[in-house]
């Protein structure tokens, strides 16, 4: 039996290699020899031992990934595609969720950064208070944001919320009433992002931006947020128009529910009490009563292009025809998903 082994000056002796030829396996068991792979994984089997992949100051093949909310269904999609692409490179994947809270997610940074992780990926809540210590973090580890952006100049890739949101402002303003617009509570940059791009594209039509006065509550529980606020504004009349834009697809869909409980019928059709459409094209939303009319963020070209830009910055040659711009910012259109709620 081998005797205890605890670092790898303990395994390299037992294996009967150096140091230095060890840590190489470990970092990248293709850059040592086939019989020295062989003589490496028959001590591994023989000792049982792992080694710490975070003790060395050298980068490991590990990307972090920070989340606002884990269990929203676009963040999910979303991380699943990063873990696919970065896996077929060779890399690991850790995620962890914020919760919505700033010091949860400068915690989640600071994990990442004492594992020496390649680099990070955010969904970045875009705190104030904390926008220096994520410009500060860059410094040391890449960072890339997705969805939400810490600030104009950061790397970045997400939708551009003026060009979706003016797309189905368009649309529901020839197709009948002008949308009133339901927002989210303030969770992050694209709260505010797409409550401007909803007044933007109401001005350019010379119309008058309408809001539906729901509570400034900090949750990610966006279902409940929508359906208690929409059942008080059904109790004390109704909505600013017949037609409601929501700020993401889970807003509508508590919104649905409480138009459900009220006993209004939502759709496109002449007697119709009600056009409801949302924003992200959430799994959900083809199958809601009735289908959402919404506007698709195409996630898996938001994985894919943060990955990529990830890459970049971690000086990695890919075998790839993506062009990324200078200014590591990448901006995607939406596209508009005509169904029977408008």
């Amino acid at each position: 039996m081998p005797k205890d082994i605890k670092t790898m000056e303990d395994f390299s002796e037992f294996a009967g290699l150096s140091r230095p030829t060890v840590s190489k396996y470990f970092n990248d068991p293709s850059s040592v020899r086939k019989s020295t792979r062989k003589i490496v994984e028959a001590a591994i089997l023989r000792s049982g031992y792992k080694p710490n992949l975070f003790a060395s100051n050298r980068r490991t093949h590990i990307l972090g990934v920070i989340v606002p909310n884990s269990n929203d269904p676009f963040y999910m999609s979303l991380t699943r595609r990063i873990q696919d692409l970065a896996g077929l490179a060779g890399y690991m994947v850790f995620m962890q969720s914020s919760e919505g809270r700033p010091e949860l997610e400068q915690r989640a940074l600071e994990t990442f950064q004492s594992m020496n992780v390649a680099g990070v990926i955010i969904g970045a809540l875009g705190s104030s208070s904390h926008q220096e210590k994520l410009a500060k973090a860059a410094e040391s580890v890449p960072i890339v944001y997705i969805d939400s952006s810490l600030d104009d100049t950061s790397p970045f890739v997400g939708t551009d919320n003026r060009q979706s949101v003016k797309l189905i402002v368009d649309y529901l303003t020839r197709s009948g009433d002008a949308p009133c617009y339901f927002g989210m509570p303030p969770l992050n940059n694209n709260v505010q992002g797409r409550r401007s791009a909803y007044v933007a594209a109401m001005d350019d039509l010379g119309l008058e931006p309408l809001f539906v006065p729901v509570d400034p509550e900090n949750t990610w529980n966006l279902e409940k947020f929508a359906f208690d606020a929409a059942i008080r504004i059904l109790r004390n009349g109704s909505f600013p128009t017949k037609t409601v834009l929501c700020g993401n697809d889970r807003i509508a869909a508590g919104l649905s529910a409480a138009a459900y409980q009220a006993g209004l019928k939502i759709g496109r059709r002449q007697n119709d009490d009600l056009r409801l459409a949302g924003h992200d094209d959430q799994p959900f939303a083809r199958y809601m009563c009735p289908p959402l009319t919404t506007v698709a963020q195409n996630h898996k070209e938001i994985g894919r292009l943060a990955v990529e830009l990830m890459f970049q910055k971690l000086g990695e040659t890919r075998d790839t025809k993506t062009v990324l711009p200078a200014n590591e910012r990448i901006l995607l259109n939406a596209e508009i998903m005509l169904r029977m709620s408008a």
